[in-house]
């Protein structure tokens, strides 16, 4: 009994956790019009799918947020727009596929920040033959790497810190 509960308890938390992300997702944009801050240069997505892949369902709740987050701000706020939405969701895809392989066989910085690595590959590579009317690269180079770069080691942090 007392596992049974558990269950539905952490099953709940990430239910709910998932429903905040999938809103901030929505919400993003809006805040990114309002303070005319090009909020996207931080990465938002990749943000929320880490913290996504925090709770109970690991890697594989972010499998599902991966599609869902863009999705979910594409149908609500109209962007990312288009194409860009399926690159979108293809990198965050892959990041929570290769973050789900290399877990617990690699160290969680070397992890997160491979996974990362691999889902921008994904990213470009399918942004070159979708999308191939806008520039390849919208956002600086260092700062793409600098965001990354911070974002993967809040995340790898937070992990050591949960387990």
């Amino acid at each position: 009994m007392e596992q049974i509960s558990y269950f539905r308890r952490s099953v709940g938390r990430t239910v709910a956790m998932d429903a905040a992300l999938l809103a901030l997702a929505c919400v993003v944009p809006m805040v990114s019009h309002a303070l005319a801050f090009p909020l996207y240069k931080l990465n938002p997505m990749l943000a929320l799918l880490l913290a996504s892949m925090l709770g109970r369902g690991g890697w594989r709740n972010g499998v599902v947020m991966a599609v869902l987050l863009p999705l979910a701000s594409w149908l609500v706020v109209g962007m990312p727009v288009g194409m860009k939405a399926v690159c979108m969701a293809a990198e965050l895809l892959t990041v929570a596929a290769v973050w789900g392989e290399l877990n617990g066989r690699w160290k969680p910085l070397a992890a997160v920040m491979a996974a990362v690595v691999v889902g921008k590959g994904v990213y470009y590579g399918l942004k070159a033959v979708l999308i191939s009317s806008v520039a390849l690269v919208g956002t600086e180079w260092w700062v793409q790497v600098g965001v990354a770069v911070a974002w993967c080691g809040l995340f790898a942090l937070v992990y050591k810190r949960m387990q």
